[in-house]
């Protein structure tokens, strides 16, 4: 896909707002605030309104960390990221409800079995999955918190397939991830869009998209089964991020051309590798 124009961007960030919170920007610039979304938007899409409107993003996505802080702060939320000893998943991600199933559900008879098994086997995965899986969201959680308020960054305020952020006026779905189980370390620093093409190349079905994606991959070169610990590191990764935005630029360079299931597909698309 190339790079969109600033009409397009301009529709996609006042797309990303609520509609309360949009009625309230546009009550802001003296506009009519009747309608729902598509209408509004409309009418006010071709406006040159696009400082005041990051500005609007901005203040309202901050509002958002401030509430998400006074429930609990940084601080204490690394701390009780860093309880955690272990990260091994017990199930693989997405299949829990399919071994339920086919490993007690549908093999065992016998009820005392049943719950023999659960507290043998079943309590120690699901506990295994459940950590991993709130370790990996609140990881994310302040990582992403981080680069939307990144100056060349704008956050979306609701859910947009296929968009989290817009750097350089321009949209990016954001993947924070650790590098794939075989792939070559020494490969993916060398050459990081060959590791983007593989990664769009080698999505699941359920979840393939072809949309602008910024690939934060994370990896500990010395022991990669370690790079999970990374991900906590938030004084290395802040850096990193922070170095990152304020030397790249989002231009066509960065267009990566990939397969899929025999169709051929454009993307921007930008890959930070953050190695200790």
């Amino acid at each position: 896909m190339p790079l969109f124009s600033a009409k397009e961007v301009r529709n996609l960030k006042l797309s990303s707002i609520p509609l309360p919170k949009l009625r309230e920007f546009v009550k802001s610039l003296g506009q009519d605030i009747k309608g729902n979304g598509t209408e509004i938007i409309k009418r006010i899409v071709d406006f040159d309104i696009d400082d005041k409107l990051d500005i609007f993003i901005k203040a309202q996505y901050n509002e958002r960390i401030k509430e998400r802080r006074r429930l609990i702060s940084d601080e204490d939320l690394i701390k009780e990221l860093h309880k955690v000893k272990r990260f091994s998943w017990g199930v693989v991600q997405g299949q829990l409800d399919q071994k339920i199933q086919t490993e007690y559900v549908r093999r065992i008879y016998r009820y005392e079995d049943l719950i023999s098994g659960v507290k043998a086997k079943l309590y120690d995965d699901v506990t295994s999955y459940v950590i991993c899986t709130w370790y990996n969201h609140w990881t994310t959680v302040l990582i992403e918190e981080h680069i939307s308020q990144h100056p060349k960054v704008i956050p979306t305020l609701k859910n947009i397939k296929g968009i989290d952020i817009f750097v350089d006026g321009q949209p990016f779905d954001l993947k924070i991830t650790y590098l794939p189980r075989g792939y070559n370390p020494n490969d993916a620093v060398k050459n990081p869009k060959g590791l983007a093409i593989w990664m769009y190349e080698n999505q699941g079905a359920q979840r393939f998209g072809a949309d602008n994606r910024l690939f934060v991959v994370l990896l500990d070169t010395r022991n990669p089964q370690d790079s999970w610990k990374l991900k906590r590191n938030f004084e290395l990764v802040f850096s990193k991020i922070d170095s990152f935005f304020s030397k790249e630029k989002v231009s066509s360079a960065d267009e990566v051309i990939f397969s899929y299931k025999n169709k051929t597909y454009t993307a921007v698309s930008k890959i930070l590798i953050i190695v200790r």
